[in-house]
């Protein structure tokens, strides 16, 4: 009895959250095929593509934001994954001085105002030929990712024992069979959950894209804002569905990688 009431709970969570996830997409679904939404009607009086005709056409820039967004998005995640990695095992593992202050300096990006760490790289991107470039948008794009990766993957390695590592190295494994086979399966979950994040923080990033890039940089965000300050609501309403779809797609191949990685583990 108490089985079906916690499993009834559980639905009526799950459906609940599914509601609230769903019903804005709905709503934006509604605005990119209106011709116009007024005050009190319920639905739209008259219905057109011309919304997503506009977006699919070449004119509109949005596959070359697209392409640029996606781009961005995958380069800042392997770069930060790759940097935090190390950051986080020496975090997680090791005691040395002044560990305190660097996980305060680690911390520093995420509390400050974006645009605060961005003014003050800004000087330094524009000494340096990086602004107005992908690569300096890809730089400052790992200024919030990197400190969400790392205390992601260093509460991965708290978890880990090193001994693990080393009972493998005794039996005669290599230093990349360590990693390949020991390590790397058990922080698997830590690296995706922490891929997931740095791609859905660089992939909607568009204050940092706008003051590095400046407008020679043009990503999703860069061009919704552009839309939406237009007034043009049913375009707004599916470029929106476009710079979401990509970020459903992720969370779904990430929680199915980690389904399979849990059941594996169950049945190991």
């Amino acid at each position: 009895m108490n089985g079906s009431i916690r499993k009834l709970r559980n639905l009526t969570a799950g459906l609940g959250i599914a509601g609230l996830a769903t019903v804005p997409l709905g709503l934006l679904l509604l605005w990119s095929f209106a011709r116009g939404w007024y005050w009190p009607a319920l639905l739209p009086r008259s219905w057109s593509l011309r919304a997503w005709e506009y977006v699919f056409s070449s004119s509109s820039g949005v596959g070359t934001g697209l392409v640029t967004s996606l781009g961005i998005a995958l380069i800042v995640t392997l770069v930060a994954v790759g940097m935090a990695l190390p950051a986080a095992r020496a975090l997680a593992w090791h005691d040395f001085p002044g560990k305190s202050g660097v996980l305060l300096l680690l911390l520093l990006p995420v509390l400050s105002p974006p645009l605060a760490a961005a003014m003050g790289v800004h000087a330094l991107f524009v000494r340096y030929g990086l602004t107005d470039s992908v690569a300096g948008v890809v730089l400052v794009h790992l200024i919030p990712t990197v400190p969400y990766t790392t205390l992601m993957l260093a509460g991965s390695f708290a978890r880990f024992d090193p001994d693990y590592e080393a009972q493998a190295r005794t039996l005669g494994a290599s230093t990349f069979a360590v990693w390949r086979t020991v390590t790397l399966p058990f922080l698997a979950p830590g690296i995706a959950a922490a891929a997931v994040f740095a791609f859905l923080i660089s992939w909607s990033q568009y204050l940092l894209t706008l003051l590095i890039g400046g407008g020679q940089v043009i990503t999703l965000p860069v061009l919704l804002v552009a839309f939406q300050r237009s007034g043009d609501e049913s375009v707004t309403a599916a470029l929106t569905l476009v710079l979401v779809a990509p970020t459903i797609l992720v969370f779904l191949v990430a929680s199915r990688f980690l389904r399979g990685f849990s059941g594996q583990h169950k049945n190991g």
